[in-house]
Formats: C-alpha cells, sequence, structure tokens
C-alpha cells in the first residue's frame, strides 16, 4: 500500500469535492442511522429527529450520486443502434441527445428551483430544519447533471474519449 502525504490526500480533497461530499453524506447517514438504532434497542429511547435527518441526507446522497454517474459516464445507455452509424452521424445523434438531456435538465432545474422555493416556510418537525434544505439537493442536482451532461457532450462533440471514474484511492 502506497504511503499518503497529507499533502496528497488535501489535492484529492480538493480536485473532487463531489465524491468527498458523497462520502461525507454517507457517513452521516450511516451514523445517524446507528444511533437510532442504538437509542432506541439499547437505552429504550427513540430519537425524535434520526429518521428524518436521514431521509434528508437520503435526499441529497440520491442526486448528487446521479451526478456523479454522469460524470463518470456510468448511467444506462442504448448504443446498439447508434454504434451501428459512421462517426459523422454518430456526432450529430450525440449532439442530438446531449441538447434533449440539456432541455430535459434544464427545466428540471427550474422546477426545482420552483419547489424549494414553495417549502421554504415549512419545516420539518424532527429536525426544525427548512424543507428547502432537502429540496434544494434537486437544485444542485440538476446544474450538476447538466454541467456533467454538457461537457460530456462537448468531448464526444471533439472527439475526446469518455470520462473515467476518478482513482480516489491511489
Amino acid at each position: 500500500m502506497r504511503d499518503r502525504s497529507a499533502k496528497d490526500i488535501a489535492k484529492t480533497l480538493l480536485t473532487h469535492p463531489l465524491e468527498v461530499a458523497l462520502c461525507g453524506i454517507l457517513v452521516a447517514m450511516v451514523v445517524v442511522t446507528f444511533s437510532q438504532v442504538v437509542s432506541r434497542y439499547l437505552l429504550h429511547y427513540s430519537l425524535s429527529w434520526s429518521e428524518e435527518l436521514a431521509r434528508f441526507l437520503l435526499m441529497w446522497l440520491a442526486m448528487l450520486s446521479a451526478a456523479y454517474g454522469f460524470k463518470t459516464g456510468s448511467h444506462f445507455a442504448l448504443t446498439f443502434v447508434v454504434d451501428r452509424f459512421g462517426a459523422g452521424p454518430r456526432r450529430i445523434v450525440g449532439l442530438l441527445v446531449t441538447l434533449a438531456m440539456a432541455v430535459f435538465l434544464v427545466v428540471f432545474t427550474v422546477k426545482a428551483v420552483e419547489l424549494t422555493q414553495s417549502v421554504t416556510g415549512r419545516t420539518g418537525p424532527g429536525t426544525g430544519l427548512s424543507f428547502a434544505v432537502p429540496y434544494a439537493s434537486t437544485i444542485a442536482g440538476g446544474i450538476l447533471m447538466l454541467y456533467y451532461v454538457l461537457r460530456a457532450g462537448w468531448r464526444e462533440f471533439r472527439g475526446e474519449p469518455g470520462p473515467e471514474a476518478p482513482a480516489l484511492g491511489g
């Protein structure tokens, strides 16, 4: 195993913020859920906020994970028809798919903003957090997905290789 310096770790944290956020949210979900289990079954006391907080964290995890899937190009794609085309038509189809995804994600993000604004006055009964906090995950996820779709479309249009999953472990 390679010995990593603090500089290497800091560089990884700064160059992969989405991955760091996903790991942090997952760890937080595990801690919150485990705390509830320990509290309920060992202390015979149910935490009033844990289920709601875990649900809010799950919303962020889902939306940021969807963006990560676009970043790494790991979402499911049907390419058997497009693969039969030559390079020129394949480039045009890729451009049309990118355009369609971009339009969808712009509409998705606009509607996410409207939804988030509509719940700003409501708070969760267990945590006291505004419902805008979990609903904002749809905005963040939509913006990130749009960015990664446009980036991948631009790379494909220029004929560059597709994205690969970042090597966080070394």
